[in-house]
């Protein structure tokens, strides 16, 4: 009985309809960078925030991520350098492998996140808060202090845990590279696919990899990324050998499958022949592919509004999925790939161009709507 009165004591001042801190604390057990979502799902970022938004919160953990590269330009290095910026900012394990032989060199083209202007903001609110008479902070802190009795501590957690969120993505500024004493932890391995003539290596490495994060249930998540550039490069010693390819791509799907690690693979399609290049698609979780704008193209200009900020066009086949049945409808699966301010990657719904009202065919459709010339506008 006394245990029962201490702990009621405790509740005393308290709505029965007040936050339990318990699940928020239970969501701030897991690392940076790792994001839980509906139906058990964990979510790493992508790198992109336009990109996160689009899959419904990221690189699904445990899933392979494939990316159709162009052969006109290599736009899918935007996409795989900033994967790998994200991880590195985040300080989560990483695996790099690409057709060169000095892979590490790859790392100092890594972009920088752009500094946030959050903070700044939010100085600048915390500024004007403070008047020379101190009205205005006198009266934030008397409504603060209203809404903290209701709240009490979980107001306080709940606001770590938002801003956790805030720093799940970033952008990154492609003119500015990662600074080197991120380059140089321990967490990061690379490896050349240039030299070896099989993937036997490869998949040693990727398997001592994935085996420091297995799956476990509890415990801080902490997310490895794995980043394989160009893996059907002619560079490769293995490049005619496709069966082993498509081998090594089921092996590494079930090894990701089974860990805490998101694979992304960049391939170039085009020196693939048509039965193999549907089977690698098939093998994806989620499957994406990256098309350059030609410099002038001028009846695609008439098409699209903002044409002259277009680098490429992003189509996103597929979309992992986990606990569902339900496949996912996006509401556009072709995005237009711009640079904000010449540095950001954003990605955006195409929009059509006005049609030129004059046109005589126009006026001809509008006019077919309605059943006489003398109907009301609301006929059809």
């Amino acid at each position: 009985m006394a245990a029962a009165g201490a702990s009621g004591g405790q509740t005393i001042g308290r709505s029965s309809f007040s936050r339990v801190a318990v699940s928020t604390a239970a969501s701030s057990s897991t690392s940076a960078g790792v994001k839980l979502g509906p139906n058990g799902a964990t979510f790493v970022s992508s790198g992109i925030p336009d990109l996160d938004r689009i899959l419904g919160g990221g690189f699904l953990l445990g899933s392979v991520v494939m990316v159709m590269e162009d052969s006109d330009a290599p736009h899918h290095l935007l996409l795989l350098r900033s994967f790998m910026a994200q991880g590195v900012v985040h300080k989560q394990p990483l695996l790099f492998a690409g057709p060169m032989k000095e892979p590490r060199l790859f790392l100092g083209t890594l972009p920088a996140p752009v500094a946030s202007s959050k903070e700044d903001g939010r100085q600048r609110v915390m500024g004007a808060g403070t008047s020379s008479d101190g009205r205005t902070s006198d009266e934030a802190l008397r409504i603060a202090w209203q809404y903290k009795k209701y709240f009490g501590e979980d107001k306080t957690s709940h606001a770590e845990h938002k801003d956790n969120k805030q720093e799940f993505s970033n952008d990154f500024d492609l003119r500015k590279p990662l600074e080197r004493h991120l380059l140089s932890s321990q967490n990061i391995e690379c490896i050349s696919t240039q030299d070896g003539d099989t993937l036997g290596e490869l998949q040693d490495r990727c398997s001592t990899f994935l085996s420091k994060h297995l799956r476990k249930d509890g415990g801080n998540l902490i997310a490895g990324r794995i980043a394989i550039q160009s893996l059907c490069a002619p560079q490769c010693g293995y490049f005619e050998k496709d069966w082993d390819m498509v081998s090594f791509i089921r092996s590494l799907k079930a090894m990701v499958r089974s860990s805490n690690a998101v694979a992304v693979i960049t391939f170039p399609n085009a020196i693939l022949s048509s039965s193999f290049c549907k089977r690698w698609q098939h093998l994806a979780d989620t499957l994406l592919s990256i098309k350059a704008i030609p410099d002038e193209d001028k009846d695609l200009a008439k098409l699209l509004t903002g044409y002259q900020d277009m680098v490429g066009f992003l189509h996103v086949h597929k979309v992992a999925q986990t606990n569902s049945q339900v496949p996912v409808i996006l509401e556009a699966s072709t995005f237009s790939l711009k640079l904000r301010k010449r540095r950001s990657l954003v990605l955006e719904r195409l929009n059509q161009a006005p049609v030129d009202g004059s046109a005589g065919p126009s006026h001809a459709a509008s006019a077919s709507c309605s059943s006489s010339s003398q109907g009301s506008q609301l006929d059809f």
